[in-house]
């Protein structure tokens, strides 16, 4: 199923501006759904949702998505429109692992890091990627080795340690990348004390066909120190942000005659439960 997993950023009172604004620095960008809460946009063929409600929280470097170019004049075009009104983590600039790259936080506080490299190691244009540092340090390999576990068509396609020269301790991960469902996602840990971790403000959505898909990754991710939290929300044993969501949900929640009625019920619910939200 494409688009089956997908980020959803939470950007109360600005999804209209954000989702032309991400359009515009990316191109290639069509709107799948509006509505006053939610907006679905497709860039490059990948989906991302902006939520106009939900927590507080605000985003984090802790999670980013890296952006494959493969030429350092994409590289730069993205990063002159992302710079603007937003600011630098790392300055554009030519690195060990890449000729072009850059870590640049927008105008509505998401990080994208910027990568000028081939697209046959990475072909998937935006990829989720994890810091795991804080209380999180040293816990990535676990984590890749749990959500690979989990869901299906996953593989890890490749693990780099630090180096002691780089400061970091060797035992750590440098840089990950594994596959979910198809999905390419990254993973590093970081020592250093940043001052930030995972919250809410950005999570990932898993659309599910059955309910016993929804029962098996609720389950598998609320174990071990995970928590339920509200409306087929959950956050993992690291403290990131699930969506566990039927996937006709947009299509339950958008129908004019019991709209309100599933609304209600998802509400009431923590794990959504498919059958009661379509006798709504």
């Amino acid at each position: 199923m494409k688009n089956s997993i997908y980020p959803c950023l939470i950007i109360k009172g600005k999804i209209a501006e954000a989702s032309d604004y991400y359009m515009q620095a990316f191109g290639e960008g069509t709107l799948v759904h509006s509505s006053s809460l939610v907006k679905l946009i497709d860039l490059s063929g990948q989906r991302f949702m902006l939520l106009n409600d939900g927590p507080t929280t605000s985003p984090t470097p802790a999670i980013s998505f890296m952006v494959v170019s493969e030429t350092a004049e994409e590289t730069e075009k993205y990063w002159n429109k992302l710079i603007a009104e937003g600011k630098a983590l790392m300055p554009l600039d030519s690195y060990d692992w890449s000729p072009k790259y850059g870590w640049v936080e927008d105008k509505f506080g998401v990080s994208w890091q910027l990568y000028t490299g081939s697209k046959a190691d990475t072909p998937q244009k935006f990829s989720p990627t994890f810091m795991f540092t804080g209380a999180n340090t040293g816990k990535t390999q676990a984590a890749i080795d749990l959500y690979t576990r989990l869901f299906p068509d996953s593989t890890i396609q490749g693990v780099m340690k630090y180096t002691k020269e780089e400061g970091e301790n060797p035992d750590l991960i440098k840089h990950a990348q594994f596959k979910i469902n198809d999905f390419t996602m990254m993973a590093m840990d970081s020592s250093y004390a940043h001052g930030f971790n995972f919250t809410d403000a950005i999570s990932i959505v898993v659309a599910c066909e059955t309910q016993d898909e929804i029962d098996k990754y609720w389950s598998e991710l609320t174990a071990n120190g995970g928590k339920e939290v509200a409306c087929g929300w959950l956050t993992d044993p690291y403290g990131i942000s699930w969506q566990i969501v039927p996937a006709n949900i947009l299509k339950l929640v958008t129908d004019p005659e019991r709209s309100q009625r599933v609304m209600n019920a998802v509400m009431k619910m923590k794990k959504l439960i498919i059958a009661d939200l379509e006798n709504a």
